[in-house]
This record gives C-alpha cells, sequence and structure tokens, in this order.
C-alpha cells in the first residue's frame, strides 16, 4: 500500500502490516513497488514482519514507481494548467504499449469549453469523462471506472487530482493547491505514491508533475507505436505498404487519408509523427542501454 524508509506496508485479510523486505530482493536488485502482491510472514514480539516473495507483475511504472495498473486516469484541466495534446497522447501510448487502459478525465469543465478535446479522444477507445471536482460533475461515471480496478491518478500539478479525489470520497481528505498565477501551474501537494481505497477499487495519487516525468522516461519504438494508437487499427491492413508503412505522409497510407476524412482526430497524429521522430533512427538496444 505504501513503501517508505525501507518500510513496507502491506495489506492482508485482517489488516495492514508493516514490513522489512528480505536482504534477497537486494542482492538480486529488485525493490517492492506500491501495488506488488507479495506473501509476507508475520512475527510476534520484537522481530519485524518480512516480504518474503513478490509475485509476477503484469506492468509496472517507474515514474511513479508502481506495479499492477489496471487503468491510468489522466486528468486534464480545461484550461490553467492549459492542456498540452502531445503529453496526454505520450502517456496514452505508454500505457497501451504495457498493457493498462488510459482513461482521459477532462476537469474544471466550468472553466472554459471541452468539447474540441471531448470529440479528439472520443475518436479513440479510451473512455472520456467530464468532470468538475467542485461540483461533483462526472463523479458517479468515474466511480464506475475505479471500481474493482487499481488506478493511477496523473496530470500536470495544479489539473485538480486531489480535488477530484476528494469529491469521489470525502473520506481521503487530501491535501490540494491553487493554481500559482504567477507561475502559470499547481503547486506540488502530493509527496508519496500511496495505494489508496477508492470506489471499490484502488488508486495510487501520484507526485506532480508526474506525467511529465512518466513520458520522458519512457520512449515507445518506432515499429511498436502504431498499436500504441489503437484507432489506427481499422486502417493499416489497407495501407498500400502494409506492414512496413510509417503512416508519415506516405502515398497510399490509409491511415493518413483517414486523418484527412476526420476518421483521425489530427492533433492525434501530429503526436504520432513527432514521437515518431524522436525514435525513427533509435534501436531496441539503445533503448535498453539507456535504463
Amino acid at each position: 500500500m505504501k513503501g517508505i524508509g525501507g518500510f513496507y506496508y502491506v495489506e492482508a485479510a485482517d489488516g495492514i502490516y508493516e514490513c522489512r523486505a528480505r536482504g534477497v530482493f537486494r542482492n538480486d536488485g529488485v525493490t517492492p513497488l506500491v501495488g506488488d502482491r507479495v506473501s509476507i510472514t508475520v512475527n510476534d514480539g520484537d522481530t519485524e514482519n518480512t516480504i518474503d516473495e513478490i509475485f509476477e507483475r503484469k506492468n509496472e511504472l517507474r515514474r511513479p514507481p508502481v506495479a499492477n495498473i489496471d487503468r491510468v486516469i489522466i486528468v486534464v484541466a480545461s484550461k490553467e494548467p492549459r492542456p498540452n495534446p502531445l503529453v496526454i497522447d505520450r502517456l496514452t501510448a505508454i500505457a497501451v504499449r504495457k498493457g493498462i487502459e488510459p482513461v482521459i478525465v477532462l476537469n474544471k469543465a466550468d472553466l472554459k469549453d471541452v468539447s474540441e478535446l471531448k470529440e479528439t479522444y472520443e475518436k479513440t477507445p479510451f473512455p472520456v469523462v467530464i468532470t468538475n471536482g467542485l461540483t461533483g460533475e462526472g463523479t458517479d461515471e468515474l466511480k464506475a471506472l475505479l471500481k474493482g480496478k487499481t488506478c493511477a491518478f496523473t496530470g500536470n500539478s495544479g489539473v485538480g487530482k486531489s480535488t477530484l479525489l476528494n469529491a469521489l470520497d470525502p473520506t481521503l481528505d487530501l491535501a490540494t493547491a491553487e493554481i500559482s498565477r504567477k507561475l502559470g501551474r499547481g503547486r506540488h501537494t502530493t509527496r508519496e505514491c500511496t495505494l489508496m481505497k477508492v470506489c471499490g477499487g484502488y488508486v495510487v495519487d501520484t507526485p506532480g508533475f508526474a506525467s511529465l516525468e512518466f513520458a520522458r522516461d519512457e520512449l515507445v519504438l518506432k515499429e511498436d507505436l502504431e498499436d500504441c494508437f489503437p484507432e489506427f487499427e481499422p486502417f493499416i491492413a489497407n495501407c498500400r505498404f502494409h506492414p512496413s508503412c510509417a503512416h508519415m505522409n506516405d502515398k497510399g497510407c490509409a491511415v493518413t487519408a483517414a486523418v484527412e476524412e476526420g476518421l483521425i482526430a489530427e492533433s492525434r497524429y501530429r503526436s504520432y509523427r513527432a514521437m515518431y521522430e524522436e525514435v525513427k533512427d533509435l534501436e531496441a538496444w539503445q533503448l535498453k542501454s539507456s535504463k
């Protein structure tokens, strides 16, 4: 549920236990992560409880350091801070590659019209929810997406993650911060990753700027990139040079034709092109050596 200072807080059927990780994990270069499924030994007296085994992870993220995530809730403010489509699309691509379902949450809908953003992401398979943490708009829809799942909330500081979580479950009483007018961004309010029980599921509220760190810390290789934009899938097989088409305005590309016809959002395609340009000369071994 939480890790701090070498202590790990593990939920079991009868409560939460403070544990230390066995030395074998350190020797193997393995660190327990928030969200891990583990086996523990509970000791009596002065002997510390221990984490004995970390079960296989279905996925893991390094920034934030969490494991076994079902959904990433990407919170985007209508304004203050201004939405950045490329940052959003980096996050969705990384999530898809790791087998995590992205959910796009358009928050602070009272401050600015979000219909254009809504239309963009409704052309993807990702759930899109319009919310207002102050009025409770959209919280019922979001609660249904959280139930029975382990979810990570992410997004730039100031988008209203903590306010929105408090609207979902007022007992959380998470600290919030107002926007810094001078800097045009939010002050950091969340200090560490903690797994919380929310609406019948578990939620990780990640530290401020997690989305930017998350995006910089991961790259998707060019050969994997098209699969991370799932709205491309219905058109890829019709590309003239399939399966080698890069979808970079190539003649006979069915994906670029779909963009021109409005079937794929133009901003999503721009993000794809930007991400492709970044990795077009990168090989898998180079990516591994950089980590």
